[in-house]
């Protein structure tokens, strides 16, 4: 298999010397290896630093015009000198790849140096600073400018793009990966020509092109594997489903382990919980239907939630769903980040850990978009009939929790002012208020209890979680918001 880089390569070779010899940014033509160990280092750096990375090609005379070739012994001398070089004088550590390919009957060595995507690379023991660039064709310092503009341009590796398997052929990737159901989750086809399918992988961050073979980021595994015990780093990051009999955890039914991708996983999981969670029977346009007691949008939200903004830096831990007579929990391992309140979480924009699992999943369409996905959780929440969602932070993990069907009479004091509150952000972040009308409505309480309702509102303002909209206005049309708004 040719490697993926080496047309690029070629094509830039041949551009170089066409229609007369000339330096060009991206690609530098020598006869041999330099003496000149410290110029070797700022080539290397120079390339590292270049959009796309670039090429060093032995094996061609300086002026360009002749192909004079590489022996067999020049080739392992040139691998290995600049090998050393870009794992041990350099900073953070390059990774090279080449390849000897016979250009108009004269073998060339290619030596590929790819972009750093954590700038500036600089020499190892000095600071940033010294640094250097292609410009004009040439190997030159970079400015104190043109670093600020590597710095602006650097990205440290996500945990998404980080390698979830050893170096594989692309037969063993496509039978890794369960591409069908990701074409699936997008609505279009595969491209077809397998070159083209691996490049398709590529640019979607499923696998990194090396030589002759792919890895398999934990992005793909993650999201489209067949197996996840086939990725040793993956496999603890399958998903828990664990099904007790009572309040407690003292008695286990049954306990499922996720074994597929996240992404492709997905919609058999909501079908394996449909199928488990008790069911209540409703009339829909005249025919009676069974559904579950908790919504299914906040089912998939939650779920989801759960899986996309994971801290996966937690080792031997993953997402757990665990199914009690009263409630369903969502746990997934992290904290809370920093930057996020608890009783701010209700249609504030998210921020996630793993952004691009994050992004990938609302291109499948299993997640809401950005902002609205609690919105939409508290407001069928509301239309079932259920307590209120409920939020807690753990020793290292994060836990969503939804209760079963209660009537208002049948929930504590706390939980009719959460409710309270959480009513009050939802009416705000749609333009409307909280009041005595809209609350009873949420409680799917009468008229006739109204003065519980008035009370209740009075103990919300008292405890710190609502605030009339209004001072000057009369009781019986009093308006509330979030205590924050």
């Amino acid at each position: 298999m040719t490697k993926h880089w080496l047309k690029q390569a070629q094509a830039w070779l041949k551009a170089s010397r066409e229609p007369v010899p000339h330096e060009i940014n991206e690609l530098d033509w020598k006869a041999d290896i330099s003496g000149n160990k410290e110029r070797l280092i700022e080539h290397l750096i120079a390339f590292a630093n270049h959009p796309n990375g670039g090429y060093l090609v032995f094996g061609i005379q300086d002026s360009g015009a002749e192909l004079i070739g590489v022996s067999q012994s020049q080739v392992e001398e040139i691998v290995s000198r600049l090998t050393n070089l870009g794992r041990d004088a350099i900073e953070p550590p390059l990774l090279l790849d080449h390849a000897v390919v016979e250009q108009d009957g004269t073998p060339l060595l290619f030596v590929h140096v790819r972009e750093q995507p954590n700038k500036p690379a600089h020499r190892r023991g000095k600071t940033i600073e010294d640094a250097w660039v292609r410009s004009g064709g040439t190997t030159r310092a970079a400015s104190r400018n043109e670093i600020g503009s590597l710095m602006l341009h650097s990205q440290a590796p996500s945990w998404e793009t980080l390698r979830a398997s050893a170096l594989l052929p692309a037969e063993e990737v496509l039978a890794r990966l369960d591409l069908p159901s990701i074409a699936k989750l997008l609505q279009r086809p595969l491209p077809e020509d397998p070159a083209e399918l691996m490049h398709w992988l590529a640019d979607e961050g499923m696998v990194v092109a090396d030589g002759n073979g792919y890895y398999i980021t934990n992005l793909g595994g993650i999201a489209a594997a067949r197996e996840l015990d086939q990725f040793e780093s993956l496999a603890r990051k399958r998903i828990r489903v664990i099904h007790y009999r009572g309040t407690n955890k003292i008695d286990t039914i049954d306990e499922l382990l996720g074994h597929k991708g996240y992404a492709v996983g997905f919609e058999g999981l909501i079908g394996y919980l449909k199928r488990l969670l008790p069911h209540s029977e409703v009339i829909q346009q005249s025919l009676r239907e069974q559904v579950t007691v908790y919504p299914e949008i906040a089912l998939r939200e939650l779920i989801a939630n759960a899986l996309i903004h994971q801290d996966f830096s937690v080792t031997g831990a993953g997402p757990t769903i665990e199914i009690f007579d009263d409630r369903i929990s969502f746990t997934n391992p992290g904290t809370l980040l920093p930057s996020k309140r608890l009783d701010r979480l209700i249609g504030t924009t998210p921020e996630s850990r793993n952004e691009r699992l994050a992004s990938k999943f609302r291109l499948y369409r299993i997640c809401e978009e950005r902002g609205t996905g609690f919105q939409k959780i508290v407001a069928a929440v509301e239309i079932f009939g259920l307590p209120p969602v409920s939020f807690k932070p753990l020793e290292n993990a994060f836990q969503v929790t939804l209760h079963a069907p209660r009537k208002f009479a049948d929930m504590s004091q706390a939980e009719r002012i959460e409710a309270c509150y959480q009513h009050a952000v939802l009416q705000y972040f749609s333009s409307q208020t909280l009041t005595n009308t809209t609350l009873r409505t949420r409680f799917k309480v009468s008229e006739r209890q109204r003065n519980q309702i008035t009370n209740l509102i009075a103990d919300a303002v008292e405890a710190g979680r609502i605030k009339r909209k209004d001072e000057t206005s009369g009781n019986k049309f009093a308006e509330y918001l979030p205590y924050w708004a």
